[in-house]
């Protein structure tokens, strides 16, 4: 049995643009991951609170510069948003776009876990959803304020010709965001499409459409405006999905400041053929029914010790929490080299963190998290950072540093501003030296603690020696970092191991004893 208790989120952490189905007694969720890879996250639940990872739907996408972050670029806020994820016919399918590269992805696979048989779709379909229709055809409905649904030819590479192409809903209201995020199902015959939707003066609601046929006219409009915990920001953005027993739920996310957009579960129940949210609001508490009892939950965080093999054709896969902020380069990095540490090794000159790559990250969880790690850097260059960061825009971060071959520990974030920084963007700026001291010896310890009740979101940084590290002896550096939502990277803060140069290339980091902390 799941249950929720006191507040809603089923997971606290940036899990964004949820589509939800089940197979047999398995639901599968998929959800954004932009520029993080291994990318396109799928998990796994048998009573729709717990989750775990299942797989990941790609490695890397394209390895365009900006994926790569070279010549100064970066995808900050694109990459691959809100997937379509289906089941049909012994054979799952997720369907995309890439706001950097401007196509659409379809990926198969016979197994959830993979592999994943990657493929285009002629034309750019934004926050879309697939249908296989009874009769054999599919369809996919996508748009922005204006709503379209097309016909796919049979191998789903491009619209059918002469297929069915037409406007099903068109936002015609004084909206920041016209309906969008489509999800498109048929349920006893009948023709479903749902939205988020934001009115002017309000938050983001959810609304849904109904029609008899894909000719017939859509009608319906907002079916849930929730404000769930009073943080002007509404319940919306997500699809419905049924239990074996026939009940039916729905999948959405709230933003919740700087941890991200966070998964919200609803209850949905009919009234002539009309889905009824939750009876007008989100529930703090709920009770579902689990299709497996006693089951034990991977973490979607955790802890690392950093002890990998490679596989027999030398392959490593890192535990599945981890994710490199965007297309790592392989050959600057290495868990087999000297087991026990993750080594990363500079390649390319950087004026800050978030040109830096080869940063190893995992979400953030709410309300209250913490990271430590053991950072050598005794391999550094005069110029070199490296240590332990809470990645956004707005990032903060403690670090060594190493100048005229004297070691130091510094603080450092880029100064809040409330400035828009357009999706994609890479700030060029040096961060702000907030804290400096010098130290002696290359071993430290770094903590990283996250606030995220309600009027926080702050990190605060700690260092201790390895050798006194006991929980009391951590000693912060600097100030209280503030953390933001905001649009330049479109993502939830992240815990991140770094090491950037901005001198010369060619130092070495190591990271060791990685330790994740869920609660105080």
């Amino acid at each position: 049995m799941g249950q929720i208790k006191g507040n809603n989120p089923i997971l606290y952490t940036d899990y964004p643009d949820p589509d939800v189905i089940r197979v047999g007694d398995t639901y599968y969720m998929v959800s954004t991951t932009m520029h993080f890879m291994p990318g396109c996250v799928i998990l796994r639940s048998y009573d729709l609170i717990h989750w775990e990872i299942a797989s990941y739907v790609y490695e890397t996408l394209d390895d365009t510069p900006g994926q790569c972050l070279a010549d100064d670029k970066g995808i900050y806020g694109k990459g691959m948003w809100a997937a379509s994820i289906r089941y049909h016919q012994d054979t799952f399918y997720v369907c995309f776009v890439a706001n950097d590269t401007g196509k659409t992805y379809l990926y198969t696979s016979k197994d959830i876990a993979g592999p994943w048989k990657k493929s285009i779709i002629e034309g750019f379909f934004h926050d879309n959803s697939l249908l296989f229709d009874d009769d054999g055809r599919v369809y996919i409905a996508y748009g922005n304020r204006e709503i379209y649904i097309t016909e796919l030819n049979e191998d789903l590479t491009a619209p059918k010709e002469g297929g069915l192409h037409r406007m099903a809903v068109k936002d015609t209201g004084d909206v920041i965001l016209g309906y969008e995020g489509a999800h498109f199902y048929k349920i006893n015959g009948k023709y479903y499409l749902f939205f988020i939707h934001w009115p002017r003066g309000g938050f983001r609601t959810e609304a849904c459409f109904c029609a008899d046929s894909l000719l017939g006219e859509f009608t319906g409009g907002d079916v849930l405006s929730c404000d769930l915990d009073e943080r002007h920001s509404g319940v919306a953005q997500g699809g419905i999905v049924d239990t074996p027993e026939g009940d039916w739920y729905s999948v959405m996310f709230q933003d919740h400041g700087a941890v991200g957009r966070i998964p919200i579960l609803v209850p949905v129940s009919w009234e002539n053929d009309f889905p009824v949210f939750g009876g007008g609001s989100a529930p703090k508490e709920l009770t579902t029914n689990t299709t497996k009892a006693d089951y034990v939950y991977k973490p979607l965080w955790c802890s690392d010790e950093f002890r990998y093999s490679a596989d027999e054709n030398g392959k490593v896969t890192l535990k599945a929490p981890w994710q490199w902020n965007h297309t790592p380069d392989n050959g600057l990095w290495s868990v087999t080299e000297k087991p026990g540490n993750l080594r990363i090794r500079s390649g390319k000159l950087s004026k800050n963190l978030v040109q830096a790559v080869n940063t190893l990250t995992q979400r953030t969880m709410g309300p209250w998290c913490a990271a430590e790690v053991t950072v050598d850097g005794s391999e550094l260059s005069d110029g070199d950072y490296a240590g332990l960061c809470t990645l956004q825009g707005d990032y903060g971060f403690i670090a060594m540093t190493k100048e005229a071959g004297t070691c130091y520990l510094v603080m450092m974030e880029k100064a809040p501003t409330e400035q828009f920084a357009g999706m994609g963007s890479v700030n060029n700026e040096p961060g702000k030296v907030v804290a400096k001291i010098p130290i002696e010896g290359a071993k430290v310890t770094f903590r990283a603690e996250c606030d995220f009740n309600i009027g926080k979101d702050t990190a605060e940084f700690f260092w201790c020696m390895p050798e006194t590290e006991n929980g009391t002896a951590f000693k912060k550096l600097g100030d209280t970092h503030k953390l933001f939502f905001k649009l330049d990277h479109f993502v939830g803060c992240r815990f991140g191991l770094f090491l950037f140069s901005t001198e010369q290339t060619g130092g070495v980091a190591e990271f060791s004893k990685f330790r994740y902390f869920d609660e105080k």
